[in-house]
């Protein structure tokens, strides 16, 4: 085991539940320290009871753009270095298009883009001073597809993708890898309430889908590790889809 001095430290935003809680699961078991940082303050004290002494909890609300500077600052000062970020938390909306108001679209790209950018900014400028880190965006396959009703998240994480190669390209000459991870259909429990209420929808989603079945949020945390790990050592500016060949599916 790595002693403390050599310890990794991620963040994880969004990391009480779903597939951060999934990631930060993950990155717990294998020895990195993982700050989780989220809205919800009940969650994220769930999650620091069942996840131990290798984390910490941050409530934030990360749409405060004008806080995130000294939110990472407070965080470097504190543990000295931040070697993995994963971008996790976001909202959607599902609405018909003609139906979404100026406001709407633009809360959905304020809290899945504007705050990743602003995060990330701020945590690069960290690791650009350790020359080296490791930064995972969460997409979704809405960037792959045309899927009705998500017009804001769908644009939102077409530019999750595309800031991913953007950051890489400036970012890998100074030792920092950015890839990302576009998830297909997980079994949580949104997910699952969602497509149980919808039967036609699930039969879609499974048969186009050449594993048959849902995805595990374990399967976003082993991705996740797998893309922090020396194992990727040479990835960086690459979109995985986690998704049983739905993307590739017919």
């Amino acid at each position: 085991m790595k002693d403390e001095q050599e310890r990794k430290i991620a963040i994880v935003t969004g990391g009480a539940s779903g597939l951060g809680f999934a990631i930060a699961e993950k990155f717990i078991k294998n020895n990195i320290f993982t700050i989780l940082i989220g809205r919800n303050e009940q969650r994220l004290a769930n999650a620091r009871k069942q996840f131990g002494d290798l984390t910490t909890i941050i409530p934030f609300d990360l749409n405060k753009l004008g806080d995130i500077p000294k939110l990472v600052s407070d965080i470097n000062l504190k543990f000295g270095r931040i070697d993995i970020l994963v971008n996790n938390a976001g909202i959607n909306a599902k609405k018909p298009l003609i139906e979404v108001t100026d406001q709407e679209f633009h809360e959905v790209i304020h809290t899945n883009l504007l705050s990743v950018f602003s995060l990330t900014r701020e945590v690069s400028k960290i690791m650009v001073s350790q020359k080296e880190g490791c930064i995972i965006n969460i997409s979704s396959m809405a960037s792959r597809y045309g899927i009705p009703k998500v017009i804001a998240y769908t644009a939102a994480k077409s530019g999750i993708e595309g800031m991913t190669k953007a950051m890489a390209v400036e970012l890998s000459p100074e030792g920092i890898r950015v890839n990302c991870i576009a998830p297909g259909f997980i079994a949580t429990d949104m997910s699952a309430k969602a497509l149980n209420n919808d039967p036609e929808r699930k039969n879609k989603v499974l048969s186009r889908t050449p594993m048959g079945k849902l995805g595990l949020p374990s399967d976003i945390g082993d991705a996740a590790y797998f893309l922090a790990s020396d194992a990727a050592k040479f990835i960086t500016g690459t979109t995985i889809p986690v998704d049983g060949g739905n993307s590739i599916g017919f």
